[in-house]
């Protein structure tokens, strides 16, 4: 039996990444780090409270086989460029990082459709360097999923975000074929995905988009 360690536990994404690991038989326990304690039982569950400054103290000697990222902000909430690429790339990649020296030999992340290390956009950019850097790390196997919106309902209000997902549910169909990568994904079946995936990880590095996503549902 495996042991997994989740950061973004208390996000969308991640709070589902929790569940799925706490229901998956193949794992005898589970380790979330959060800044605070996010009041869920389990007899799986091990919650190590902390931070970005405090990490590589609170999970010294945490040993583990897994690391499931799903580490991020918005632009509305951390305006500051370099807290927020503290968030989406620095904090990752010490997770990883300290994950692997730990005796992870499989990393899961969550990014972003469209990433790209050369981009001139600072979001996509930034999701391409956090990519780049996770698989410098050089984990046995290495998976990163890139979904477009993510479906479902977010703790924080995000009016603009509501609209979009509301528009996505009506416009999914239409992407088809090539364009499939671009349909919205349930955030449910987003974390699904990864632990179905860490079942069975095949490639030394998988990218994946909406469909090796839902192929891993089935």
């Amino acid at each position: 039996m495996k042991k997994a360690i989740v950061y973004g536990a208390s996000g969308l994404v991640g709070s589902y990444i929790l569940e799925s690991l706490l229901d998956n038989t193949n794992y005898e326990q589970v380790i979330i780090v959060v800044r605070k304690d996010l009041n869920v039982q389990h007899p799986k569950l091990k919650t190590i409270i902390g931070d970005f400054n405090s990490l590589p103290e609170v999970v010294k000697d945490i040993q583990t086989d897994e690391v499931f990222i799903s580490l991020g902000t918005t632009k509305k909430k951390t305006p500051d460029e370099k807290l927020y690429y503290q968030i989406d790339h620095d904090y990752p990649i010490l997770a990883a990082k300290l994950a692997k020296e730990n005796g992870a030999k499989a990393v899961f992340l969550v990014s972003a459709i469209g990433a790209n290390a050369k981009s001139s956009i600072f979001y996509t950019r930034t999701k391409g360097e956090t990519e780049q850097d996770i698989i410098n790390q050089n984990f046995d196997h290495t998976h990163i999923f890139r979904p477009s919106m993510i479906l479902g309902d977010r703790k924080e209000s995000r009016p603009l975000e509501k609209i979009l997902i509301g528009i996505f549910k009506f416009i999914n169909p239409l992407f088809i074929g090539g364009i499939s990568k671009y349909k919205g994904i349930e955030a449910r079946d987003i974390a699904k995905s990864m632990v179905n995936c860490s079942d069975k990880p095949s490639e030394k590095v998988k990218i994946l988009h909406w469909e090796e996503m839902t192929k891993l549902l089935k």
